[in-house]
């Protein structure tokens, strides 16, 4: 197919800072004279004069909020139970179904699931090459929670299907007893007294709620580097990244420390460790899952959503935690809530392929991602070419948008404890600082725009496929392990596939299909407002075609059967 002339996006040109260049330039930018005079060179560098020049006539979108009549499928159909397919050929993580089962027939308890995630927790984080999935693990709840989990089992009242199952939450969600750090240093000085939304409702369930997950720094980047708690590493090779920033989720799934997890995802920070990993992470509908009790980092453009080792278990916890919330307002759109009644056929679902977009990846990422979707197409599944204009000025607008949130919510914050922040989110806090509150409303008005240009390509289309990522996991550099780097425009291309969904408010689904050098490749698909249920139907398909790896680091929690 040649080449479309309207595919905009290419790589935004910044200084890769290191060691004493990083610490200068954060210096600097953090004097608001100076701050001013390197402005013009941030405009330049970061490509906002592009996007002022730009012509922009829409309204501005300061919410990507949708109708519950935008959702799509038959509004009548019957909701099925999920429908458990035959597992796909390779490594076979343990998922819910298997915690289930173990409890049922008294192979094993939620105690002794309890103990053993406690240990193998403290295992994965000793030196030399820690994993760092966990901020805090709380032995005493976690054996109080397990032996109430027990005695329901042993009662033959279970809760749920996820009674006794181990889950990790992201350290930027309110689970009480711990503090909420979202990765720093200061906050979360006190315990949270009171459970957010979804952790209540993963509580209510009977879930084994294991402790707080790793995250970079605020959730500012995607690297899954904390200076603070450690870097996140991969399962699959423990030199290279997990991703982020829901990093310790992903890495803790992938590793067996729990069956599932809650991230949070403000530009691809769900998916793109779930790709990473090799795993499952749905950013759902915007408004869908309940924010209250997350820290509102990026309030326009967040999503907590599910990360599991299997697609059946991601629509499980996503069940579960998904759902109007008269806590947020947001949630009160939405249709209700559709996951099952699959058989894995495909038949009637069209694939729209953007093939420039689709293809601006690596090479063996591109060719994992080909064969998965020819393997769509033999299950029934149509590919359809599909045209998406403007993604570079909706890269802009998203990086600008999530930013300049970050910036505002987290100023009082700076103003107290500028020193206690890593020197990459002083960087990234300190650039958007730079910037007239005008090119916030622009970028609002490019959501608008973009919100149209992915509703008419999803008229043909009821998902589109790209890459997860453009890259596998990267390798940590000894400069990483240090806070000592920063590349924006490495951080730009990392998101390159991830970030409309968040501006557009769309749901998105990165899903496991295959590997390049032993390191996981993801698939991302993304979908129609309310629509998850069709992204868990490929999703569902794809556990059953993908032939799984296991990862070099693995903990069975449960005895082997």
């Amino acid at each position: 197919m040649p080449h479309d002339p309207s595919y905009d996006l290419k790589p935004i040109k910044t200084p890769w800072l290191r060691g004493a260049a990083l610490r200068l330039v954060v210096t600097l930018l953090e004097r608001p004279v100076i701050r001013s005079l390197i402005a013009p060179w941030l405009t330049a560098n970061l490509g906002l004069r592009e996007l002022r020049a730009a012509a922009i006539d829409e309204p501005p979108t300061f919410l990507p909020l949708y109708g519950g009549a935008e959702s799509t499928g038959p509004p009548s159909a019957p909701e099925k139970r999920l429908t458990r397919l035959a597992p796909g050929p390779g490594f076979r993580f343990r998922g819910v179904r298997d915690y289930q089962s173990a409890y049922r027939e008294g192979a094993a308890s939620p105690e002794q699931v309890a103990e053993r995630a406690i240990a193998a927790i403290a295992s994965s984080d000793r030196p030399p090459t820690p994993l760092r999935a966990f901020i805090a693990c709380q032995a005493d709840d976690v054996l109080s929670q397990a032996r109430e989990s027990t005695r329901r089992w042993k009662a033959g009242k279970p809760l749920g299907p996820l009674d006794g199952v181990p889950i990790a939450i992201k350290d930027e969600i309110d689970m009480a007893p711990y503090p909420t750090t979202a990765g720093t240093r200061f906050l979360g000085r006190a315990p949270a007294q009171t459970d957010s939304t979804v952790v209540a409702r993963l509580r209510s369930a009977g879930a084994l709620l294991l402790g707080k997950a790793n995250m970079h720094e605020i959730g500012i980047l995607p690297d899954g580097l904390n200076p603070h708690y450690g870097p996140v590493r991969n399962p699959y090779n423990l030199a290279h990244e997990a991703g982020g920033s829901s990093s310790g989720s992903a890495a803790a799934v992938a590793a067996g420390l729990c069956a599932a997890a809650v991230g949070a995802d403000g530009g691809g920070s769900i998916r793109i460790p779930a790709a990473y990993c090799g795993v499952v992470g749905l950013k759902p509908t915007y408004g869908r899952v309940s924010e209250f009790g997350a820290v509102p980092l990026a309030p326009s453009v967040a999503h907590l959503g599910p990360i599991a080792a299997t697609a059946e278990d991601a629509a499980l916890l996503y069940a579960v935690i998904a759902g109007p919330d008269p806590k947020d307002p947001n949630t009160q759109l939405q249709p209700p809530v559709r996951t099952g009644g699959f058989d894995g056929a495909l038949e009637g679902v069209r694939i729209g392929i953007y093939r420039d977009w689709f293809s601006d990846a690596a090479g063996e990422v591109v060719a994992a991602c080909e064969q998965l979707l020819a393997q769509f197409v033999r299950l029934g599944a149509e590919l359809v070419d599909v045209t998406i204009p403007d993604l570079r000025l909706i890269a802009l607008a998203h990086g600008l948008t999530i930013h300049a949130e970050m910036a505002a919510n987290m100023e009082r914050h700076d103003r107290e404890r500028r020193r206690g922040f890593s020197l990459t989110t002083r960087l990234m806090l300190a650039n958007v600082r730079a910037l007239p509150s005008g090119d916030y409303v622009l970028a609002q008005r490019i959501r608008t725009r973009a919100m149209d240009r992915f509703r008419a390509a999803l008229t043909r289309a009821d998902v589109i496929a790209t890459p997860a990522t453009p890259l596998t996991a990267l390798p940590i550099s000894k400069h990483g392990l240090l806070d000592a780097e920063t590349n924006v425009g490495r951080v730009v291309e990392t998101m390159r596939f991830t970030n409309p969904a968040n501006l557009t408010g769309l749901p998105a689904i990165s899903l496991p299909c295959g590997y390049d050098g032993g390191l996981p490749v993801g698939l991302q698909l993304t979908g129609r407002p309310w629509d998850e249920r069709t992204l868990f139907r490929l999703a569902l398909a794809a556990d059953t075609i993908v032939p799984r790896q296991p990862p070099a680091v693995y903990f069975h929690l449960l005895p082997n059967r």
